[in-house]
């Protein structure tokens, strides 16, 4: 059975989840792994947002280490710094695929820009989820399936209060669904891109042959 990530690999990922949790930033990162290498002016243009925000967020994107940059004679063009991020996006595009029935986004060579609206629904998602206590229960109940309150709190070595917390976030929020038997309470993860994201962060994580490249 699948192993659960070490902290610092899961603290590694949620820093960078979080910095994808806004949308202007997701699409920034969208268009660029979609086109590569990019100037300010060019995605800007085509995400239809001000230079001054496009730079402002590719600032904070490349002190996260998502893109990095390259000087072309008076130019400054952005790219993804590393396969990460754009395994994120196969993973979401493969979910609106699933969701909407398009068979072209299912493709794992698949390469377009999704729906805006879908786009700004994923990044405000990521954003109630991109938390190490959340993702942790997440990653539990992904791996092992229906688990009660005392199996997370063993298997993601956390405080009882801490996680019926967040248990209740994550449910108010419809990442996870609960069922009572008698006395115990059972927790199962739902579909959507929170259960996506982690099972791209995993498959992220087992394809290194050097994990400290995470």
């Amino acid at each position: 059975m699948e192993q659960q990530l070490p902290p610092e690999i899961m603290k590694r990922a949620v820093k960078g989840i979080s910095y994808i949790s806004h949308p202007t930033r997701l699409r920034i990162l969208e268009y660029i792994d979609v086109n590569g290498a990019s100037s300010v002016s060019a995605i800007a243009k085509d995400i239809r947002e001000e230079r001054i925000i496009v730079s402002q967020n590719l600032k904070k994107l490349r002190e996260a280490n998502l893109v990095k940059t390259e000087r072309r004679g008076l130019f400054i063009y952005y790219d993804i710094r590393e396969e990460y991020p754009a395994s994120i996006f196969t993973c979401i595009r493969k979910l609106f695929g699933y969701m909407t029935d398009s068979f072209f986004y299912l493709d794992d060579n698949c390469k377009a820009i999704l729906p805006r609206d879908y786009t700004t629904m994923v990044a405000n998602r990521i954003k109630l989820f991109a938390n190490y206590d959340k993702m942790r229960i997440l990653e539990y109940l992904t791996l092992y399936g229906e688990s009660n309150v005392t199996d997370i709190i063993r298997g993601t070595d956390s405080g009882q209060l801490k996680i019926s917390q967040y248990l209740k976030r994550l449910r108010d929020d419809g990442f996870v669904v609960f069922r009572r038997n008698g006395r115990y309470v059972y927790y199962s993860i739902t579909p959507g891109v929170h259960k996506t994201a982690i099972q791209c962060i995993h498959k992220r994580y087992d394809s290194l042959s050097d994990k400290n490249d995470f």
